[in-house]
């Protein structure tokens, strides 16, 4: 059985990039785009855009290629809970400009900012791939579309690789690389989009 310290580190690895303080203020180097990529960006802003809800069942790989399964639910903008399936106690929920992690095995939860997390930029209400987001890769072959992006100011926090199936256009996941190059994947499966969601599944854990 894997330890608690593997399930806590890839769980945080879904949406955390645990920058290191020289690194964080790093320059985006923007990629090169075509006109035919350009249109790309535009289309998969659209598509991400329209998001209300999502929910969908998941499979994470982790830097060691450990993998962990669960069930992803977001309610755009600003709400996200990731369950994971047992034997994994741990639980991240996004609500109210925050993310916590639980780690129910020892009531253990820790905080960070949605605004420091990579995903923190889908939940946004004004999604947009420019400015404070920059596109630094861009790739479309096989059928899929990838799109890697770095916060604009702070590009060596880590960043997000967005991965889309061209026909139809649709998330498929992404994966995370943090400041230490390590790599956390998460591809969705069983997607539904739209529907009402129960908010109650967004309250913030705390330590009893």
């Amino acid at each position: 059985m894997m330890n608690r310290s593997f399930f806590r580190a890839a769980a945080l690895g879904t949406l955390f990039s645990s920058a290191l303080p020289a690194m964080a203020f790093a320059q985006a180097t923007p990629a090169t785009l075509r006109p035919a990529d350009q249109g790309w960006i535009s289309r998969i802003e659209e598509m991400l855009g329209k998001i209300t809800t999502l929910q969908a069942r998941f499979r994470q790989t982790a830097v060691d290629g450990g993998t962990t399964l669960g069930t992803a639910t977001l309610d755009r903008p600003g709400r996200m809970r990731f369950d994971y399936d047992k034997p994994s106690p741990l639980l991240l929920v996004a609500n109210d400009g925050r993310v916590v992690f639980q780690d129910r095995s020892v009531d253990q939860v820790t905080t960070l900012p949605l605004d420091r997390t990579p995903l923190g930029l889908l939940l946004r209400p004004d999604l947009r791939l420019s400015g404070d987001v920059t596109v630094t890769g861009f790739e479309h072959q096989n059928g899929q579309v990838r799109v890697q992006l770095v916060r604009t100011q702070s590009a060596g926090e880590g960043n997000l690789t967005l991965v889309f199936s061209d026909v139809p256009l649709a998330l498929l996941g992404w994966s995370v690389v943090d400041a230490q190059g390590r790599t956390t994947t998460i591809a969705l499966s069983d997607v539904r989009l739209g529907g009402n969601v129960s908010q109650s599944l967004f309250a913030l854990p705390k330590a009893d």
